[in-house]
């Protein structure tokens, strides 16, 4: 593609990185079929082609509306055109850097500045997210149906092994996880500790800045990744062997730290570092795998017969990371059968923020994947990030829960 950015844009480091993105774009149209928006809109500038023919013409110079922000908008940001783009465009990053262009440019509505600046600061800050999330948890059973699914059934954090082993590695609490959902990141801990090695949550340590910096600031959000760093260090340099995140949105994070701050003098070889040793928790457990079936073996054949779960890949584990098949390997390891899942690439709805700030399409994309899901028949669904668990658990009667916490509870049997 040819690209002609104005002076401005072009000498600054995004101006560069999306000159180069835009010029492997050949059009070709197959990230069309499977972008969840364009099949469920129709509409070219809802795709993921259309929406690189808008960010180029703002990068150009040419008039930026409102129109352009409320395509731009309504990307899921899930990556799947990445995974079918025969060229290697990496979309995530131009729509990222297009949209905080747009933003500059853009004056949005009164109320819609609001949600998103409350979204800024109540998410990633457990100081103010956790008291509304007990307040809704017990205003729960006075609220109507459609709302109250949406509040998380509160849960009581399971135990938590003592460090007790050479290996360590470090784990990233994150912001909303440890109230949502503490069990996750306990679990991980369990399992790694049968294997020998222990899980360490560095104080400190916060929001990966996943939400703020999809929301369009950047700068701040690169400030939440300095202070994780920061906070992570000392154990870094003390041996800790990874650094394991059990939310693969957080994880694609992570992983691009080196990329967010390769420009900051201060940060980036630090930043580079901790990308380097960040691993999803099924990459660390896959490496294990012939010792945790070993120690699974007698338990799955004792079972009668094996319980059907449907897996729901997130966007951030099949697109992001691009890691695909590890948890459903262990999970059958452990003695469970995988439903067939139409459909699979298709993100849910959930995507951050997206299910607060879009949530017709999010209702839409929900309802599909639910049907997707349940059309198997199975006992339960497992997952692996803590956005997803939550927006599926609020369209189904189904459990729906961290993959890692089923191994955890079949390990917990042998």
């Amino acid at each position: 593609m040819k690209t002609s950015l104005t002076a401005a844009i072009r000498s600054t480091p995004e101006g560069e990185e999306a000159d180069r993105i835009l010029r492997t774009c050949v059009h070709c149209g197959f990230c069309t079929a499977t972008c969840p928006t364009y099949q469920l809109l129709g509409d070219e500038l809802d795709g993921p082609r259309g929406r690189i023919y808008l960010i180029k013409e703002v990068l150009e110079g040419n008039e930026v509306t409102r129109k352009t922000q409320i395509h731009l908008d309504r990307c899921l940001t899930c990556r799947a055109c990445e995974t079918t783009c025969p060229s290697g465009v990496e979309y995530g990053r131009l729509a990222d850097i297009g949209r905080n262009v747009v933003d500059r440019q853009v004056r949005r509505p009164l109320i819609e500045s609001f949600r998103r600046a409350l979204l800024r600061k109540v998410i990633p800050n457990p100081a103010l997210f956790t008291p509304l999330l007990r307040l809704g948890q017990a205003m729960k059973p006075l609220m109507p149906g459609a709302i109250g699914r949406k509040v998380p059934a509160r849960q009581r954090r399971s135990e938590w092994p003592t460090s007790r082993h050479s290996r360590k590695m470090l784990v990233l609490d994150g912001c909303v996880q440890p109230s949502i959902a503490p069990n996750i990141n306990a679990a991980a801990a369990r399992v790694l500790d049968r294997i020998g090695v222990s899980l360490l949550a560095a104080p400190g340590a916060g929001c990966c800045g996943a939400v703020t910096f999809h929301l369009d600031r950047q700068d701040e959000a690169r400030d939440q990744m300095r202070r994780n760093i920061d906070a992570w260090w000392p154990d870094i340099e003390a041996g800790a062997e990874a650094l394991v995140l059990t939310a693969s949105g957080c994880a694609v994070m992570v992983k691009d730290y080196g990329h967010a701050l390769a420009h900051d003098p201060q940060y980036a070889e630090k930043a580079s570092r901790i990308s380097g040793l960040t691993r999803e928790v099924s990459e660390i457990l896959l490496a294990e795998r012939a010792r945790l079936k070993e120690m699974l073996s007698p338990l799955t054949a004792r079972l009668s017969a094996r319980e059907r779960i449907a897996f729901h890949s997130p966007c951030t584990l099949q697109h992001g990371l691009q890691i695909r098949g590890n948890a459903e390997q262990l999970l059958r390891d452990a003695g469970f059968e995988l439903t067939s899942v139409p459909d699979s690439h298709l993100c849910c709805g959930s995507a951050g923020t997206y299910s607060i700030l879009q949530p017709d399409l999010s209702q839409r994309l929900l309802r599909n994947k639910v049907e997707a899901l349940q059309s198997g028949n199975p006992s339960g669904v497992a997952t692996a990030n803590i956005g997803c668990l939550t927006h599926l658990q609020s369209g189904t009667a189904l459990p729906v829960r961290h993959w890692v916490e089923l191994l955890a509870d079949r390990l917990a049997e042998t």
